[in-house]
């Protein structure tokens, strides 16, 4: 039976790619200075992750609604995300489809890397049902249908071309850092750190792993091999509930958010002010 994104893209242990998909990014320097300069995903990183999970699981599982609130949030937060050419570097915007395009690509090949550890390499029915479903997530915001690889091939060799060029700049390291050794944020969240700090290293390319200043040697390659195959004969055989449960989560909350807007929005307008939105940013 082919599958696709639906069957695949709820899957939990997607979490444990998150912190390779966002140094990938950063690694770009435009993305790197965009998020430093307007984000403040060391300040509020569980709230930023919600965020690009949210929308992730609403383009793909969400109803009419639940899309266009995602999208809503996101073209938002990226509104002030922009800084023109000058002397010193090059500028940005959040609204460039190449850096988006360069996003969305982190997104599916972390997702494709990840499900091959845990359950193996797909058919290739399978492989290319979900690799066309991930185009959804750039397309749903202003990733051009044409600049999406037309096939897994097209797509390698673009990979191949983006990631041998990366060189994480100076504000993507900062970035980084602040993420990776966190100083302010929940006990909870630093004690969870370090193993995700070790699968980050581990998923990445060595030459980012030196650029993010990521130490890594035999030993630590050893044990990450060990600890993706107890993942692989022990995450699957959780139940469907278990696998999908923040994903459910996400979207019963998004769920709320609308309906706290739509109440707010109504009560608004009864009383003559502007309408007030309720959400997490992406």
């Amino acid at each position: 039976m082919v599958r696709g994104m639906a069957d695949y893209g709820g899957e939990g242990i997607m979490l444990a790619g998150a912190g390779r998909a966002l140094l990938l990014q950063l690694a770009n320097p435009a993305v790197g200075r965009g998020v430093e300069e307007h984000s403040n995903f060391e300040g509020r990183p569980v709230n930023r992750l919600k965020g690009t999970l949210t929308y992730v699981y609403a383009i793909v599982y969400g109803t009419d609604e639940q899309v266009k609130e995602v999208r809503r949030r996101v073209n938002r937060a990226h509104v002030p995300v922009r800084r023109p050419d000058n002397a010193d570097s090059p500028g940005y915007s959040a609204y460039d489809p190449e850096l988006q395009l360069w996003v969305v690509a982190t997104l599916y090949d972390t997702a494709r890397t990840i499900l091959e550890m845990i359950y193996g390499a797909p058919d290739d029915d399978t492989a290319d049902a979900m690799y066309q479903d991930y185009a959804r997530l750039g397309t749903a915001l202003q990733v051009p249908e044409g600049m999406w690889p037309e096939d897994r091939a097209a797509f390698g060799r673009y990979w191949d071309q983006q990631v041998a060029t990366l060189q994480a700049g100076p504000a993507g390291i900062r970035v980084a850092h602040g993420l990776l050794y966190p100083k302010h944020t929940a006990l909870w969240y630093r004690a969870i750190i370090p193993p995700a700090r070790f699968l980050t290293a581990g998923l990445l390319p060595e030459r980012l792993r030196q650029d993010f200043g990521l130490p890594w040697n035999e030993r630590r390659e050893r044990r990450f091999s060990s600890t993706m195959r107890l993942l692989s004969a022990t995450y699957p055989k959780l139940p469907r509930q278990v696998r999908h449960g923040l994903k459910d989560y996400l979207l019963a909350e998004l769920d709320k958010d609308i309906q706290r807007n739509r109440r707010d929005i109504q009560r608004n307008r009864k009383d003559g002010r502007p309408a007030k939105r309720q959400g997490v940013s992406a």
